[in-house]
């Protein structure tokens, strides 16, 4: 049984995580030879000042201002 635990950024709306999940599944039923019924997909909503990229909180990215605003993050730059 497949088990994936997917951390994302407040904000997904609940057809992007529908679409996604469907996505997933169908891709673990044909790489791995899965029941879909058996293919379990987690999502979590991790804050934007949780996850670090390149050493940098997503939240005080300025390259990636824009997109953690857009989901639940204060898109504050590193200057501020």
């Amino acid at each position: 049984m497949p088990n994936m635990r997917v951390e994302l950024l407040p904000g997904r709306t609940v057809d992007q995580r529908r679409r996604f999940a469907e996505l997933v599944t169908d891709a673990a039923v044909e790489a791995l030879g899965a029941r879909r019924q058996d293919v379990r997909i987690m999502f979590e909503e991790v804050a934007a000042d949780f996850v670090a990229n390149g050493g940098v909180l997503a939240s005080e990215d300025a390259d990636r201002a824009g997109q953690v605003s857009r989901f639940g993050g204060s898109g504050a730059t590193a200057a501020d």
